[in-house]
């Protein structure tokens, strides 16, 4: 069993966690206590149209959707720009795994940032996993119960 870091990438689909209650809303929130927590900018935007989404397919009403977007914006975050500079590195790996850049930008933030993205996307971890030089960059966020101080 290995500590989990203090400085954590999380991406939109932790932050959401933290203001909706669904399946692993518990596992998300304990990462906020006592850890620096970076997202890119891209964050805000996913995040907003998680709730969007939500409202939508009917599992929320539009006030609870704002007021989520509400607490959100009030969560300990650290946000990074969003620059040509920091696409570059996440372009060569949306290239390299053959994956959507948007999952790519959160995984450059953490290299940059010499932190690990915590994520509940585990089709992204898997295909991460699978490149050796980047299996540690990333964290499940179902299998925070493995790290000695995540909970």
């Amino acid at each position: 069993m290995v500590d989990l870091p203090d400085r954590l990438v999380v991406d939109a689909s932790v932050g959401v966690k933290w203001v909706i209650d669904e399946a692993g809303s518990d596992l998300a929130i304990s990462l906020i206590a006592g850890r620096s927590l970076l997202v890119p900018a891209l964050f805000w935007i996913e995040a907003a149209n998680a709730l969007v989404a939500k409202v939508r397919r009917g599992e929320l009403a539009r006030s609870q959707a704002q007021d989520a977007w509400h607490d959100l914006s009030e969560a300990p975050l650290s946000t990074r720009p969003t620059t040509a500079e920091s696409l570059a590195p996440a372009l060569g790996i949306a290239h390299d795994f053959a994956h959507p850049i948007y999952d790519c930008i959160y995984l450059a933030l953490a290299i940059a940032e010499h932190a690990k993205v915590v994520t509940a996307d585990r089709r992204f971890v898997e295909i991460v996993r699978a490149h050796p030089s980047f299996a540690k960059d990333v964290i499940l966020l179902d299998e925070l119960g493995s790290y000695r101080n995540a909970l």
